[in-house]
């Protein structure tokens, strides 16, 4: 760390956005500067809510800025999506204090993206750097735990060189191979996959709904009421938390512009259902959805389905459906692996978890694989990208 520096913010306003963003780059909107400040603005990342903002800023050698880290003090493991509390009772129960720690992430977005974010010009050591300053923060602040979580496989491999513990999940994408069409994605599926596709598909569009895909400012305030609803009432029903405020979306759309994209079924005029998307770069990101009344097929519809024909009208490589749901095999998404980098303080607890982690990792590949042998594609049809899953941890 001579000759570099590195400084924590408590708020992303103390970094200016030209800065941010040119260290985060054009394709991974939920590092971008506009969606973090949307989170702070909010009031869903505060001291309150338990995500305290410490992002990190690295200045170089030649006084220019080197790289930005987003980045988080945490009294608790919520909103996370890589799963650590088993080892925070282990480590409380041994008489350790596993809160709080620091986690690199972006808040309540189970969505891959770079994590150490070097500005273009910097020197080639400057992630390795930014990872030793991650490391040197958590012993001089007494923290337990730094947490480098949903991170680029390149990133967690740098990570392990320098001694972090690498960890693996599981994730559903879908990818674009060139299709012209819907129905051009359905002819690489088998017989009885395309058959069962267009009965879901027919089935929902035959309920008397109509649909729309609404993108920045064609989204309204009412439209934003409306999907705040939805969006409570999916937590309510799967007895979790309401993460983001009801000012959150609003100013989403008013920083993202048209990258926020909104699909909605209404049945006359009133909306019975809506899904929230994120564009970056080649890649549709579904995030949010709700709906109220029973209508069949339609989470698929809208979430799935109509998720693919927006990539493939727009030439969109994937969609990253995000986390849990080995249903969306069957409906193109294939499963791929998501990489995390863990470094732990005490020695002992350290030694644990990588005890645990090797021991992971080969089961998370196993049920990757197991996984796969689920996919509805024709064997020749089978996407490059998913049949082999990006992996650089080791065994």
């Amino acid at each position: 760390m001579a000759d570099w520096a590195v400084t924590l913010h408590e708020s992303i306003h103390d970094i200016p956005p030209a800065q941010w963003d040119a260290c985060a780059g054009p394709d991974a909107p939920f590092i971008s500067h506009a969606f973090l400040s949307a989170l702070e603005d909010s009031g869903s990342v505060s001291r309150e809510t338990g995500w305290i903002p410490r992002h990190l800023r690295l200045q170089s050698p030649d006084g220019g800025l080197a790289a930005v880290c987003p980045a988080y003090f945490k009294d608790h493991s919520w909103g996370e999506y890589v799963f650590d509390q088993g080892w925070a009772r282990a480590f409380n129960a041994a008489g350790g204090r596993y809160y709080p720690k620091l986690q690199c992430a972006v808040p309540f977005t189970p969505a891959p993206g770079p994590r150490l974010l070097a500005h273009p010009s910097a020197p080639p050591e400057t992630r390795a750097v930014l990872a030793d300053a991650l490391r040197q923060i958590c012993g001089d602040t007494g923290l337990s735990s730094v947490h480098v979580t949903f991170c680029q496989p390149e990133e967690s491999a740098l990570l392990n060189e320098r001694g972090w513990l690498p960890r693996l999940g599981v994730q559903y994408h879908w990818h674009n191979q060139g299709f012209s069409s819907f129905d051009d994605f359905l002819a690489t599926l088998s017989s009885r996959k395309r058959k069962s596709i267009r009965r879901e598909r027919r089935e929902a569009n035959a309920c008397g709904l109509t649909f729309e895909t609404l993108r920045g400012k064609a989204i309204t305030a009412e439209d934003w009421r409306a999907f705040y609803g939805f969006y409570q009432d999916t937590i309510d029903r799967k007895w979790g938390r309401a993460y983001l405020t009801d000012s959150f979306f609003p100013l989403l759309s008013e920083r993202l512009g048209d990258a926020v994209v909104l699909m909605v079924a209404r049945h006359g005029q009133t909306p019975v259902a809506m899904a929230l998307n994120v564009l970056g770069g080649s890649t549709l990101f579904g995030r949010n959805w709700g709906c109220r009344g029973e209508w069949p097929f339609l989470h698929f519809e809208l979430c799935y389905y109509r998720a693919i024909d927006f990539a493939i009208t727009h030439g969109l490589a994937r969609v990253e459906a995000g986390a849990q749901g080995e249903h969306k095999i069957q409906r193109g998404y294939l499963p791929v692996l998501t990489h995390s980098a863990h470094w732990l303080e005490n020695p002992s607890l350290r030694r644990a978890v990588q005890d645990y982690l090797h021991s992971e990792r080969p089961a998370i590949r196993a049920e990757a694989e197991a996984l796969m042998t689920l996919s509805p594609y024709r064997k020749e049809s089978d996407p490059p990208q998913a049949a082999q899953p990006s992996d650089s941890a080791p065994s």
